[in-house]
């Protein structure tokens, strides 16, 4: 499956791309093909479709669509984030080496250390917002590079052009997690990014009532091999989580830009609040990769972390008492959710050099009244201060 480059603005797309009117009734909304299996008029010959875990009509419009987002040729959905991760990661044999961030998200982590380490693949955890000491330290069997920015959960963000310039100067291959910034504030492959790979399970479906994962290319081999494996190792989405998917999709500018204003608004209160030592978004002017940000991104996103005093038991104590903020793994949901990531989403990291501070609290920020997520932060915080 190949698009054309994207010459309509970003909402349009994600309205429109691969998501014609269904030719035999009409309807407006791409149906859920709920099927296994598809008649074929002759042996050896099909419509398209011959079995639903190799294709699916509904799979296709969300493959197109999410493609058209990110400026790619190609787009591969996936049954999730992880098994989206695992398939790019499949290029890598042997003897063969990694580089990551020393701030990502456990589960990625985990999967490079615990499983394909197990298989003989060597990875680094090295400071990615200083490129030059990568580049001036290069290990000669490194294949990738793989970034996220901003990271998970420290919102560390990381220069996309620099790190595709010095990775391509040695050969490899540069992927980037997009999750938390999405398609709409960020456009890694326009970067130099090789690959694009999302969690759609968070901004891009937005409503918490989905797991898929997606990525995003332009290398017609790496696609092909891509495509090769979703189909031989069976990680797909069913239909009615791509339709979910693709709903989500639909408004995703609007509800990025809510997201935005809304974070805005709880780090003003984290600015300004006693009990809290550090506030960690890249729409800070202080913060490390604020200029940079501005460079490769459209707004600064949902996602803030941030440190308080008194350590892990008052960061326990605020992540179980809000009333509006969800206690609760996950990300980039309408609803607005609160966890602990040491012991939570990041508890594979423990011991390891992307441990995360034992007083960091990560908040996804929904699309509620923003008047009411800082009054229920502000009244925790003034409990615990």
């Amino acid at each position: 499956m190949s698009i054309d480059q994207p010459t309509d603005g970003f909402e349009t797309r994600a309205l429109h791309a691969g998501q014609d009117p269904e030719p035999i009734t009409g309807a407006v909304i791409p149906p859920i093909f709920q099927t296994s299996t598809f008649a074929q008029p002759r042996v050896g010959e099909h419509l398209g479709y011959e079995y639903a875990r190799t294709g699916n009509p509904t799979r296709t419009a969300l493959q197109v669509c999410v493609a058209a987002l990110e400026g790619a040729q190609h787009g591969i959905a996936f049954a999730s984030g992880m098994a989206a991760i695992d398939a790019l990661l499949r290029r890598l044999g042997p003897g063969d080496h990694i580089y990551l961030g020393d701030d990502a998200y456990g589960g990625t982590y985990r999967l490079i250390s615990n499983v394909f380490g197990g298989h003989g693949v060597a990875h680094s955890a090295v400071d990615l917002t200083k490129p030059e000491t990568m580049a001036e330290n290069w290990n000669p069997a490194t294949k990738l590079v793989w970034i996220e920015t901003p990271t998970n959960p420290l919102l560390t963000v990381v220069d996309i052009a620099a790190i595709a310039d010095i990775t391509h100067s040695f050969g490899a291959k540069l992927v980037v997690d997009n999750t938390f910034a999405s398609p709409y504030l960020q456009t890694p492959l326009a970067l130099g990014a090789d690959a694009v790979v999302h969690s759609s399970t968070k901004y891009l479906g937005g409503h918490s009532d989905t797991i898929g994962g997606f990525v995003a290319i332009n290398d017609e081999d790496w696609a092909a091999d891509l495509r090769y494996l979703q189909n031989a190792v069976g990680a797909v989405p069913g239909p009615f989580d791509c339709f979910l998917t693709l709903r989500g999709v639909k408004t995703l500018g609007v509800r990025m830009d809510r997201h935005n204003e809304n974070a805005t608004r709880i780090v003003e209160l984290l600015l300004g609040h006693h009990a809290v030592t550090h506030v960690l978004y890249p729409g800070l002017p202080g913060h490390p990769g604020h200029e940079i940000a501005k460079e490769q991104m459209s707004g600064f996103g949902g996602m803030v972390s941030f440190r308080l005093r008194g350590g892990i038991d008052v960061a326990m104590k605020v992540a179980a008492e809000t009333r509006l903020f969800t206690l609760a793994e996950s990300l980039g949901g309408v609803e607005s959710l609160i966890e602990h990531p040491g012991v939570m989403t990041h508890a594979s990291v423990a011991g390891s050099a992307l441990e995360v501070p034992a007083d960091l609290i990560r908040l996804s920020v929904g699309l509620e009244s923003a008047d009411d997520l800082v009054a229920d932060l502000r009244d925790v915080l003034d409990r615990v201060g």
